[in-house]
């Protein structure tokens, strides 16, 4: 892969957010081009090689509910051999068992391919009995079972992964109509968490294009309807607190990201449709120095944020309704505005922005998001031990 170099960055506290690099060829050879060595260039190779030893290490989760399941069989032809996929589905099982239909497809996909997998029901007893096991209770509802929503969903992906020993975890929507651009999220994963310094790495997809019919041509848009708000207030508390106006924040919303194993578990989490915007919530607050942070180690070293915009455009089932991104914007901005170190002045002008939009009335109080405290102070130890894969889902050890 051949890529720009992360020149330009923003920092706040120990967090490093570097602005978007652009992708100049998704293949860029096998051999390191002793010409990418001279100090003068801006432009890296990062060779085959490098990319597989990350995704030998890397396992992508892949959050579902109630998909078509040839949209989901694209998703995972479109992920490179070597990473694990791990399917977390929430999706209904009666009156029809729409998660026996996932799994009877992506055994036989994966059986065919010759690939290892997991696949296991978000509310299953056994995904419960993990964190039951594990001591990390807050996840469970009064039935003892794991809570409804994405997120849910992705933390349940974290710790399989964790279990499995895995050093990084990505996370790729199920709705997305072209495998290449799902092949090429992941490549990016592996290209951006390549560049880390710091064990505490992240790298976030900002989508080329999204493209939408408008009089019947294809118009290729920049920035979808939730991401331009979301970004356009995660700057502004950045600019608040620097006193200098930045636009690098480009992947609020960002659902195709990746993480190392170690800032994983240090991240806590919210509800919701805020899970990607509250990463960056959660990484201001524990390591921008505005507040005692709780792991020292990680702030020592420093927490590193790459964002690489795609080539492929970004296109993905569309028809959930303006409710749908009124809630997007909701829940993305709650978790701004209740922040403990977010100012004042942003609260206000968070309120007036969704009250123009009529999402919130005059005298409405915008509520916070439930929050998941950071996986650390699970004790996977003890889970692994209690833990019967066979029963867990379907693995298939290749």
């Amino acid at each position: 892969m051949r890529l720009e170099l992360p020149l330009r960055a923003e920092r706040f506290g120990a967090n490093l957010f570097y602005h978007s690099q652009k992708l100049f060829e998704i293949d860029g050879g096998y051999e390191f081009d002793s010409k990418f060595a001279s100090p003068f260039h801006v432009i890296q190779q990062i060779t085959r090689e490098r990319l597989y030893e990350i995704e030998r290490d890397m396992a992508i989760v892949i959050p579902i509910k109630n998909e078509r399941l040839r949209l989901l069989e694209g998703v995972l032809c479109g992920i490179p051999h070597d990473c694990l996929p791990i399917i977390v589905s929430n999706s209904r099982q009666e009156p029809v068992d729409r998660f026996r239909m996932e799994c009877n497809m992506i055994d036989s996909f994966c059986r065919y391919a010759k690939k290892k997998y997991i696949s296991i029901h978000q509310r299953s007893p056994e995904m419960a009995r993990i964190f039951e096991n594990g001591g990390y209770h807050d996840i469970l509802d009064d039935e003892g079972l794991v809570r409804e929503g994405k997120a849910e969903g992705m933390l349940a992906g974290i710790v399989l992964a964790n279990l499995l020993g895995k050093r990084y975890v990505g996370f790729i929507d199920s709705d997305n109509y072209f495998p290449g651009a799902v092949f090429e999220y992941a490549r990016l994963f592996s290209a951006g968490l390549s560049q880390a310094k710091s064990p505490f790495s992240m790298a976030r997809i900002q989508w080329h294009s999204k493209p939408k019919i408008v009089d019947s041509d294809l118009f290729f848009a920049k920035w979808g309807r939730v991401s331009r708000i979301t970004n356009q207030y995660l700057n502004q508390f950045l600019s608040y607190y620097s006193g200098y106006e930045t636009d690098a924040l480009c992947t609020g919303n960002a659902g195709e990201h990746a993480m190392s194993m170690p800032l994983a578990l240090l991240l806590d989490y919210s509800a919701g449709f805020s899970v990607e915007a509250y990463h960056f919530v959660s990484l201001l607050e524990k390591f921008g120095g505005v507040l005692p942070s709780p792991f020292p180690e990680a702030t020592k070293s420093g927490i590193e944020v790459f964002q690489m915009e795609s080539r492929n455009p970004h296109l993905h089932v569309v028809n959930k309704g303006d409710a749908h991104i009124r809630e997007m914007i909701h829940h993305s901005l709650a978790v701004l505005f209740h922040s403990e170190i977010c100012p004042v002045r942003l609260k206000k002008e968070i309120l007036r922005e969704l009250r123009r939009r009529k999402i919130v009335g005059k005298d409405d109080v915008l509520l916070a998001p439930r929050k998941y405290p950071a996986l650390r102070g699970m004790d996977f130890d003890t889970a692994s031990k209690m833990t019967d894969w066979a029963l867990l889902g379907n693995f298939i050890p290749v």
